[in-house]
């Protein structure tokens, strides 16, 4: 009964004009950012955290969720279209979806992947808000040391998921937690990293390396790109509807990419990019039925399953950083930069404090999904027209808008020099492999866990062992140090290497 009081609240405050406005904004951004290759919702949302300044909170977080799960949905039509990934979770929706536009089936792809998502959306949503209210419950028991050992968990768990060496994953966290150093320390008051530069006393900004790293360096890496390698089947998006054998064989594979984006949405380090990863690697292993095609040759469970678990866990991604406030991915984390902007605290209190934005957010996601559906099929040719915006004029309008949208946080003319040097990090992390999620996991993490850690040593007056004689905080540490050991098992590291490789 609570539940159906708390999302009638919920929706009285998505169905205000203003948040309908603000979640139709989001949506049909975050659909046409993902439609453009290689800009995903992390370079947007960075892009455009500097304009949600003036907006209300709750109009702020529904437009950012807005433009997170368009961006989900946008990055299959250039998937399947493009041969190229609007974003990194659409990664797996190239292999099958492009050769079914090849064959002259574009529209059943579209409509398998647009049909998917929102149901996948709508059972996230349900999960979200089903399971919101008793994680809260148990978040209030936490205490330092829990919140540290549950940090602990968060970084194990970016570096267990995260796509590629383990080795990488590992140093790129370890340089986000050095970066979040940079500043003043807290207790003392004293600067530190900062190498007498005025401007590091603050920190280094979390939009300053969100944008130059994700939005500066995904455009440098694009223009290194030739233009030619764009090929667009406009002529074949005839039908859109798919047949009734490709429901069937769509169904299940929606429902089994539904089920394990959902769990893996909510793990640390999980979320979107490694659910499809996932639902890909099920599918492959599920046995294939007479006269279906082969996997990689147009399969249409191969475009249902992906789409289905990357916004399945786009949704459940939110349970961490809403109940927790433990950022479980690099959007999140991002997400969380919003809510600090806003004075919102994420975490168990904001539920309490702050029912209208808890809710109202849950409420818009259901709306918004509906959205989706509505702005990307009927509206296919639309999208596919801007994949012919030639890039020599589409970038340089990004530039300038991040710059200035740097410059707007602090009018300070350095933080757009140091964008810039993290968009050569950016670019270079991508030419050497390196995921570069694990390091704004791991910055925005760090001084929060510095900040616990400290507070636990205080309360229990320098008594490391709080960590361990604490039920919770021990079986936290012992989960981390079991995903650990599991990862590391020859077996488990070959199989890990094997589900991130795209055949």
């Amino acid at each position: 009964m609570d539940l159906i009081n708390n999302l009638a609240l919920g929706f009285g405050v998505a169905f205000t004009p203003i948040n309908l406005m603000y979640a139709f904004i989001g949506c049909l951004l975050g659909t046409l950012i993902g439609v453009l290759p290689g800009i995903g919702p992390l370079a947007t949302i960075a892009m455009l955290l500097p304009a949600t300044y003036a907006l209300p909170p709750v109009s702020a977080l529904i437009m950012l969720a807005g433009i997170y799960y368009g961006a989900q949905y946008g990055g299959s039509t250039t998937a399947i279209l493009v041969n190229l990934p609007g974003e990194s979770s659409s990664v797996v929706t190239v292999i099958d979806g492009y050769q079914m536009a090849r064959q002259g089936r574009a529209g059943p792809a579209l409509a398998a992947a647009g049909l998917g998502s929102f149901f996948a959306g709508c059972v996230g949503t349900l999960v979200l808000a089903a399971f919101a209210v008793p994680l809260t419950e148990v978040a209030f028991k936490f205490g330092p040391a829990e919140y540290f050992s549950l940090m602990i968990l968060g970084l194990v768990g970016a570096v267990v998921l995260a796509s590629g060496s383990l080795l990488k994953a590992v140093g790129m966290i370890l340089l986000g937690l050095l970066l979040g150093l940079v500043g003043t320390d807290v207790n003392s008051g004293v600067a530190r990293f900062s190498f007498d530069i005025p401007e590091l006393t603050d920190g280094i900004g979390f939009i300053v390396i969100a944008m130059g790293v994700f939005g500066y360096g995904e455009i440098i890496t694009n223009l290194g790109k030739h233009e030619s390698e764009r090929e667009v089947f406009t002529a074949d998006v005839k039908g859109l509807m798919p047949t009734k054998e490709d429901f069937k064989r769509m169904t299940p594979a929606v429902l089994r990419g539904t089920a394990l984006g959902a769990v893996l949405g909510i793990l640390p380090g999980g979320g979107a990019v490694m659910a499809a990863f996932a639902a890909y690697t099920l599918e492959k292993k599920t046995k294939l039925q007479p006269g279906e095609a082969a996997f990689g040759k147009g399969n249409i469970r191969g475009v249902a399953a992906p789409e289905a678990a990357n916004n399945a866990a786009s949704q459940t991604s939110f349970i961490p950083l809403l109940t927790l406030g433990i950022p479980p991915n690099a959007v999140m984390a991002l997400m969380v930069g919003a809510m600090t902007i806003h004075n919102i605290q994420p975490g168990p209190q904001v539920m309490t404090s702050n029912p209208e934005l808890f809710w109202g957010l849950i409420a818009s996601m259901w709306i918004g999904n509906a959205m989706l559906i509505v702005l990307n099929l009927p509206l296919i040719g639309i999208w596919i027209k801007l994949l012919s915006v030639p890039y020599r004029w589409l970038f340089p309008a990004i530039v300038l808008f991040c710059a200035i949208g740097v410059y707007s946080t602090n009018n300070n003319t350095f933080d757009i020099w140091m964008v810039g040097a993290f968009g050569v990090i950016g670019y270079l992390f991508i030419k050497l492999g390196m995921e570069p999620a694990p390091l704004l996991l791991g910055f925005i993490l760090g001084p929060m866990m510095e900040e616990n850690l400290r507070r636990a040593l205080l309360l229990s007056r320098g008594d490391w062992s709080v960590f361990v004689t604490r039920g919770l905080s021990a079986s936290l540490l012992a989960v981390a140090a079991l995903l650990l050991i599991v990862v590391l098992l020859p077996s488990v590291s070959k199989k890990r290497e094997e589900a991130f490789v795209e055949d």
